[in-house]
């Protein structure tokens, strides 16, 4: 028996309908993609800290680079859907308010707009969006091109080691991985509900900011005998972190061991700066860090490396290793704080201290 022409037709309709549903066709999709940093307007210096924030004086250099990716779910399996690096037209900030949906509605903050499209299928209409920026151009490590995987960009790290990289790590923000609100990930879109929407990012600072302030007593200042009163005339601290550093995970960089010497950072304090002989404050950015192999009834630290010298001297200084505990499952890097009240001039030692981080 044959099949008329007419049947044969009809069946080649339905595979070609079955062919569609299980096959969903790409289509592009659009969205304008909103990155804001906490920072204030400052009329005469430029972007600064959010009020309320330690050091709300400082002045930042806005982003010119911008690494994106943009993650989809199939099943339990996290993938890369899209992945670009961006050069920001600095005159593209904006200083604004934030008014998206978090805590943060209303605190000043810088904004970039940029608008993204991608290619997405009905079946995969929600995911999570990664985004760090940098005014300088940043080494990564996998290289874009080998990022492809949630844990690819989850650890995801930048090269620290070079010495110009140092000056830029205050303005070197991210999206972490670990802020959730109402129960999911920050960062998350839904292309559902739409074939264009927004997404406000919140990004934070990647390097930690080390406080340093100090002071002499009264009675210390002047003696009948100048060896017996203190003038604190040298002060060096280090950046030990010699590394990749990640993005997406500031608290949870790593390394065994303490080093014996790190990055110098030039002298804060000389002989022949008097203002800052009896009181005054120093801060800088730096990669915080724990050191596995320092741990003490469960807690890690961040060694911070110092060599003060009182009274002109020449000797090899009193050198302490501060070590403050910090929290490695924390959203938000610390503001780490050493305070020195020197009542005695300092001897050529080393030491060791743990410091309790106070609560911000």
């Amino acid at each position: 028996m044959k099949l008329s022409y007419k049947y044969i037709l009809f069946i080649f309709l339905l595979v070609g309908l079955a062919s569609c549903n299980t096959n969903e066709p790409e289509h592009e999709v659009e969205f304008n993609l909103n990155l804001c940093l906490p920072a204030e307007k400052s009329a005469h210096y430029g972007p600064r800290h959010a009020l309320g924030d330690p050091g709300t004086v400082e002045v930042f250099a806005l982003p010119r680079y911008a690494y994106i990716f943009i993650m989809k779910q199939e099943g339990e399996t996290w993938s890369v859907w899209q992945k670009e690096e961006l050069f920001l037209n600095e005159e593209k900030w904006e200083s604004t308010n934030y008014e998206g949906l978090f805590t943060e509605r209303g605190d000043g903050i810088y904004k970039y707009s940029e608008r993204i499209r991608f290619l997405l299928n009905n079946e995969t209409p929600k995911g999570r969006v990664y985004v760090v920026c940098s005014n300088k151009r940043l080494t990564l490590s996998p290289s874009l091109a080998s990022i492809l995987t949630m844990d690819n960009v989850l650890n995801l790290k930048f090269n620290v080691a070079p010495d110009s990289i140092w000056e830029n790590l205050r303005n070197i923000y991210s999206t972490p991985y670990n802020y959730q609100v109402n129960g999911k990930y920050y960062c998350s879109y839904d292309c559902s509900i739409g074939n264009t929407f927004t997404l406000d990012l919140l990004m934070y600072h990647v390097a930690a900011k080390v406080d340093i302030t100090w002071n002499v007593s009264e009675e210390m200042r002047i003696k009948a005998n100048p060896a017996e009163a203190v003038r604190l005339t040298f002060m060096e601290v280090r950046h030990l972190f010699d590394d990749y550093a990640y993005c997406f995970k500031p608290m949870r960089n790593e390394l065994a061991a303490i080093e014996s010497e790190g990055y110098s950072i030039e002298d804060i304090v000389t002989e022949s700066d008097e203002s800052l002989w009896w009181e005054g404050r120093y801060y800088f950015y730096t990669i915080p860090y724990v050191v596995t192999g320092a741990a003490d009834a469960g807690k890690v630290y961040y060694p911070l490396q110092m060599v003060l010298k009182t009274n002109g001297s020449a000797g090899t200084g009193y050198q302490p290793t501060l070590n403050m505990q910090v929290d490695t499952s924390a959203v938000f890097v610390p503001w780490m704080r050493a305070m020195f009240n020197l009542t005695q001039p300092l001897a050529n030692e080393t030491d060791t201290k743990t410091v309790n981080l106070p609560t911000p």
